[in-house]
């Protein structure tokens, strides 16, 4: 078998145009899923950063929450009652919100993603809120998302240069106090953080007690699962009772299933998978015809089909190796465009990296499998 690896490279290196052609089209394969998976990744990360970001092991949300954008109220009083029920230390309300944003320079609106939080609870683990939650206590003051798109108007750099910056958000003037960093999101483009108060503010016709997501706070050592079953057991069915994990997978499964967005990504996975491995069908089946006689004639010699079938399958993991060098390569830089582009984290991980390396081997792999008819029909009696 150690002479299978060098016959194996060398049938592969006898025509440079055919190789050349082979590893393009794994190289474009292995690019257009890499591209789509990372899409699908910086979706289902960048949906939940502000879930992560909640200081809390359980949440109540309403049962009608579907996503972040688009919140669904209920009655503060439930977050009241759980703050009674032993092994609770402390509970926070949040509130969330869509509202239009006019740029102080260009005048054009935009939707922007509206966070209120109680000041005097540490709930928001993002860079800039903690350090800043003082400032929002002051009426009509707001804490900027550095990460937010362009689209906003220069908020960032004229903060972060120590002028003055006032905008509208729903007919009202605030001042910018500060800045954070969460970024982007396919359903958001643009954050700001404030006091409950504040959002009251900006959202007069919000019927006072009913909050967005409560957050609840364990005392060290109690079980989240345990206090979950509890709460559910105790609630009605007007409000959700979720651990972290299922906070951040209920998100993330919205997006995957309940939107076109996730199909179209694993659609795309798929397709490139299909293309790469019609293009590595071809030049292996190419490849094998050429060779028909010398396969023949090892099998006249004693050789079994089992090491001709070896052969096929390493060239076809050459293959797969020499496009996925490249393609990966590529991908780097690409992520790096996109990201910038979008805000998005396109990250070209280490997990990811050996997926998408073991899809193309498996791609390769599947293609040469089809392509052995060829080295079965191969009967010395016959060629020769």
């Amino acid at each position: 078998m150690m002479f299978g690896i060098p016959l194996a490279w060398l049938q592969l290196m006898r025509e440079k145009l055919r190789l050349t052609v082979a590893v393009a089209g794994v190289a474009f394969a292995v690019i257009l899923i890499f591209m789509q998976l990372g899409f699908r990744n910086a979706l289902f990360e960048s949906s939940t950063r502000l879930h992560e970001a909640f200081a809390g092991d359980l949440f109540l949300i309403s049962p009608q929450f579907d996503f972040l954008a688009q919140p669904k109220s209920f009655s503060r009083r439930r977050l009241l009652q759980a703050l009674s029920y032993p092994g609770v230390e402390s509970v926070s309300p949040v509130y969330l919100g869509l509202s239009l944003w006019k740029n102080p320079e260009s005048g054009k609106t935009r939707m922007i993603f509206v966070a209120g939080i109680d000041p005097s609870d540490d709930v928001l683990d993002l860079p800039g809120v903690r350090e800043q939650r003082d400032r929002i206590r002051l009426p009509d003051v707001v804490l900027y998302d550095r990460a937010g798109r362009p689209e906003f108007g220069p908020i960032a750099a004229a903060v972060a240069a120590g002028r003055p910056v006032s905008a509208e958000v729903g007919n009202r003037r605030v001042n910018v106090g500060g800045l954070f960093e969460m970024g982007t999101s396919f359903g958001v483009d643009a954050c700001i953080v404030t006091s409950a108060t504040n959002f009251q503010r900006l959202f007069p016709s919000r019927e006072r007690g009913l909050i967005d997501v409560g957050v609840i706070r364990l005392r060290p050592g109690v079980d989240p699962a345990a206090v979950r079953d509890a709460l559910r057991a105790e609630f009605p069915r007007d409000v959700l009772v979720l651990t972290r994990a299922e906070y951040i997978q209920r998100e993330q499964t919205y997006w995957d299933t309940s939107t076109p967005i996730g199909y179209v990504f694993t659609f795309g996975v798929i397709i490139g998978l299909v293309v790469g491995g019609i293009i590595v069908y071809q030049i292996l089946f190419a490849d094998v015809s050429d060779h028909l006689a010398e396969y023949a004639t090892l099998k006249a010699m004693g050789y079994p089909d089992r090491y001709l079938f070896g052969v096929v399958f390493q060239e076809a993991v050459l293959l797969a190796a020499l496009g996925y060098i490249p393609g990966a390569l590529i991908t780097a830089a690409l992520y790096r465009v996109a990201g910038d582009a979008t805000n998005l984290p396109m990250q070209l991980s280490v997990p990811l990296a050996l997926y998408v390396f073991a899809l193309a081997v498996a791609m390769c792999c599947v293609s040469g499998a089809i392509a052995l008819r060829r080295i079965r029909s191969a009967d010395p009696a016959e060629i020769f």
